[in-house]
């Protein structure tokens, strides 16, 4: 069985990317810790709540085979900060699987994992302000629904959410 790190903001994560995730990896057999950059009660943005036992800092790269971020207005505002690159280039350097959707694949950016690799991520006609960060630091931006590039998976939107699930389990299965 394999253990998944599923990341999400304490406040405003969005709710069904990381529901619809979760729901399926589980019933897939995956193993999934939930973590925040604050333990207790976590709010999505349409109110469902999430318990979180543990905090980003007690995350150990060798117990987990991928770390995924959930997007949502507070990613930037809660994970987008050195801990977080930190868990991520970790991740990337020991070969496994690394994963963000929605806004969150502006953090991977950040962490500079991105360089010349192929990825998605959410926008909009009256904001492109993530494209652009992804292309400031080497992402190869491609307005997909999911882009899997190496061990990195990253989404647009919570609408991609199952597609992104599936590419998630995918890499799994074939490690």
């Amino acid at each position: 069985m394999k253990n998944v790190a599923l990341v999400i903001a304490n406040k405003e994560f969005r709710d069904e990317e990381y529901f619809i995730i979760k729901d399926f990896l589980s019933s897939k057999g995956v193993k999934l810790y939930t973590f925040s950059n604050e333990i207790g009660l976590a709010l999505g943005r349409f109110g469902n709540e999430v318990d979180v036992k543990k905090s980003l800092d007690e995350l150990n790269v060798d117990d987990f085979e991928a770390i995924i971020f959930i997007g949502g207005a507070g990613a930037l505002t809660c994970l987008d900060n050195d801990i977080s690159y930190g868990l991520i280039r970790s991740f990337r350097d020991n070969g496994k699987i690394v994963g963000a959707i929605c806004i969150s694949p502006v953090i991977l950016a950040k962490a500079g994992i991105l360089e010349g690799k192929l990825a998605s991520v959410w926008s909009s006609a009256m904001d492109k302000s993530a494209i652009v960060i992804l292309e400031e630091n080497g992402a190869k931006y491609r307005d997909f629904a999911v882009s899997v590039d190496g061990n990195i998976i990253t989404g647009r939107n919570c609408e991609a959410s199952l597609e992104f699930a599936l590419s998630i389990f995918s890499l799994l299965t074939n490690r």
